[in-house]
């Protein structure tokens, strides 16, 4: 085992409303068990971020938020965040050198349990890495929606993790995906996922299976109006405070649809007595393999440069693409 002296390390913190800072921290000497990765690069996810950063994580889910790293209590201060790519320094013997996942804040040094480490491929970059979160949600939601072979499949909303889902949706085999947004510029990127593409007003309905991704009720009804008789519409939309308004009149009833809630923080009860949280996300880093996938990362941000520009980043309308995080060498 490789040990490690006490040193400090810079980390992110949700300091109020609209307002993000660095602050120092001691680590400590490495403890047993655990092992030390120095950051190369971590993922923002905009949506929940967001919530975060305008306090809008409700109180009844401020325990269910807590993300497994987690500093503070929400909804201010908050050391938040979860998808975090970097080389082991010290630790466990056969895991110094390794670039690794870890679903810890954004923080230039940390200390984790070697367990809560997962080993990226050697042919996925660290900044397709960061997608592993990503990842492992849309393969949970595909393991909800009991997508078939041959399935008729929207997906409402292209953002990152809407996208993601289409292009595991389109690896399985005769399936018909398409992507549903309001932008007309996902066209191209839909496109390249191998799924269709279509403006909310021209989706055809009488889909197999729909997802929902868009974190509004428009899109909610949306999706709601493309399924099929007895149809699935798994909704991955998480809405923080925000009351939702959906139309559940019309054909919703005698259609007889399902909704389904699909939520990463735990394995569908068809997959617990096999899978693992630790196997599902190293499925998901393998699943990052594909290089169509660097499509969804934005420009690096240095991690220093966060304070002035991640509330900008976050704002409504500042793009969909995944926020990647530069870190300093050393």
């Amino acid at each position: 085992m490789t040990i490690a002296s006490a040193e400090t390390a810079d980390a992110l913190w949700y300091v109020e409303p609209g307002r993000v800072e660095i602050r120092t921290e001691d680590l400590g000497a490495l403890e047993p068990g655990a092992v030390r990765v120095r950051t190369l690069t971590s993922g923002i996810s905009r949506g929940t971020e967001r919530l975060v950063l305008n306090g809008d994580v409700p109180e009844s889910e401020h325990e269910r938020m807590r993300a497994p790293f987690q500093a503070g209590d929400f909804p201010h201060p908050v050391k938040y965040g979860y998808a975090s790519v970097g080389r082991v320094e010290a630790g466990a013997d056969h895991l110094v050198g390794a670039t690794v996942f870890s679903l810890h804040p954004h923080q230039t040094v940390f200390d984790v349990p070697a367990d809560m480490v997962a080993s990226v491929p050697a042919d996925v970059p660290p900044e397709r890495a960061v997608l592993g979160a990503n990842m492992e949600t849309a393969l949970n939601a595909i393991w909800d929606s009991g997508l078939s072979a041959g399935d008729r499949v929207t997906v409402v909303g292209g953002g990152v993790l809407g996208l993601l889902v289409a292009r595991l949706a389109a690896l399985m085999p005769g399936t018909d995906v398409t992507v549903v947004d309001a932008d007309p510029e996902r066209y191209a990127m839909a496109e390249r996922f191998g799924a269709g593409f279509a403006l909310p007003g021209d989706a055809e309905g009488e889909r197999d299976l729909v997802f929902h991704t868009s974190a509004s009720g428009t899109g909610f009804d949306t999706a709601v109006s493309l399924c099929a008789m007895e149809a699935r519409l798994v909704e991955l939309s998480w809405y923080g405070t925000r009351p939702v308004l959906a139309s559940l009149g019309g054909a919703f009833h005698s259609r007889r649809l399902t909704v389904q809630s699909s939520q990463v923080g735990s394995l569908p009860a068809n997959r617990r007595a096999r899978w693992s949280h630790a196997r599902r996300l190293a499925k998901a880093l393998d699943l990052l393999r594909d290089p169509a996938l660097d499509a969804l990362i934005d420009e690096p941000v240095p991690f220093a440069d966060l304070p002035a520009r991640l509330p900008n980043m976050l704002a409504l309308g500042a793009g969909f693409r995944c926020p990647v995080i530069h870190y300093p060498a050393d």
